[in-house]
């Protein structure tokens, strides 16, 4: 699998033992890695280097769920060469992709002032124009939220009544309900391709029923009356406690259900003595990142995604 370039040698890490030579590059994700590779997250064919007189000048990661057969996400792309980070993209793409197959999505974590500093933003920027010389297109920007305990919330009316879903199938139907209007840019790119009642089921498979973290820590919201307001989704996802999904019917929006909905949701996870929750939303959903802010959750990072078509 190694290959060769003229002063360049392109190649997956042989196993955990070179986790710190692929480390060598500067990522908020190192201190992951080690135990993603344990925790089968990750895979040594899937950790890619490049050496230039036995220096890594520049690595590719991918990350999955656990047990799946393929990547999930490109998350971790470092280079100190536009060169030989273009090389070791293409190479690594040809490796690690299926025959016939779309490359996973790159996603990239930044300051949340990556656009006001220079260097950073020179440097994002010199990432993003490698990934889209490989094909890849900018597809959202999302703010990554943060809740830590003693955070004080402000007061939230209590007007709605809280238990947990009484199946899947309920569940799912709300789901589908809450896309009717939804500004969630890969909710809006799924609704292109399928009905919201198939578009829901999908994400409750893929996503929801996979957190191993309890079932009834979800709640479904409703009016004293037993009638359905909407739902919060907290769950933990193997490295923080979070807020995986929340959302208002169309017919109760507008009534700042949203602040109860999150407050409960936030409440469920801090009874667990948890050190942080973290959520996260698009930044073109201005009404979801205005309730995170109400609630008390501060930006403590950007998240820029690519995807390939």
């Amino acid at each position: 699998m190694t290959q060769h370039h003229p002063g360049l040698t392109v190649r997956p890490i042989s196993g955990p033992a070179e986790v710190d030579l692929f480390n060598t590059l500067s990522n908020a994700l190192n201190d992951e890695v080690a135990a993603d590779l344990e925790q089968l997250r990750r895979r040594p064919e899937w950790l890619w280097i490049a050496l230039r007189d036995e220096r890594v000048v520049a690595r590719a990661g991918w990350w999955s769920r656990p047990g799946d057969a393929d990547p999930l996400l490109l998350d971790i792309f470092d280079t100190t060469s536009p060169a030989d980070g273009r090389l070791l993209l293409e190479t690594a793409l040809a490796a690690v992709v299926p025959e016939g197959s779309s490359p996973p999505e790159y996603i990239r974590f930044l300051p949340p002032d990556w656009r006001e500093r220079e260097d950073v933003r020179r440097d994002a920027e010199a990432r993003f124009a490698l990934v889209e010389q490989a094909g890849a297109k900018l597809f959202v920007e999302r703010l990554r939220l943060e809740w830590l305990p003693g955070t004080p919330v402000g007061e939230v009316p209590a007007r709605l009544e809280f238990r947990p879903p009484h199946d899947a199938d309920e569940l799912i139907g709300l789901m589908a309900q809450v896309l009717d209007g939804t500004l969630d840019a890969y909710s809006r790119d799924e609704l292109t391709r399928m009905a919201p009642r198939a578009a829901a089921e999908y994400q409750y498979r893929e996503e929801l029923e996979s957190y191993r973290s309890p079932h009834d820590w979800w709640r479904i919201a409703t009016l004293p009356g037993g009638e359905p307001v909407g739902f919060v989704i907290p769950a933990h996802n193997g490295y923080n406690p979070i807020i995986a999904y929340i959302g208002v019917l169309p017919a109760h929006r507008g009534h700042g259900h949203i602040d109860e909905i999150l407050a409960a949701g936030t409440a469920v996870l801090a009874a667990q003595d948890v050190p942080r929750i973290r959520a996260s939303t698009d930044v073109g959903n201005a009404p979801m990142a205005a309730a995170f802010a109400r609630a008390g959750y501060r930006v403590f990072e950007r998240q820029v995604n690519f995807t390939w078509s």
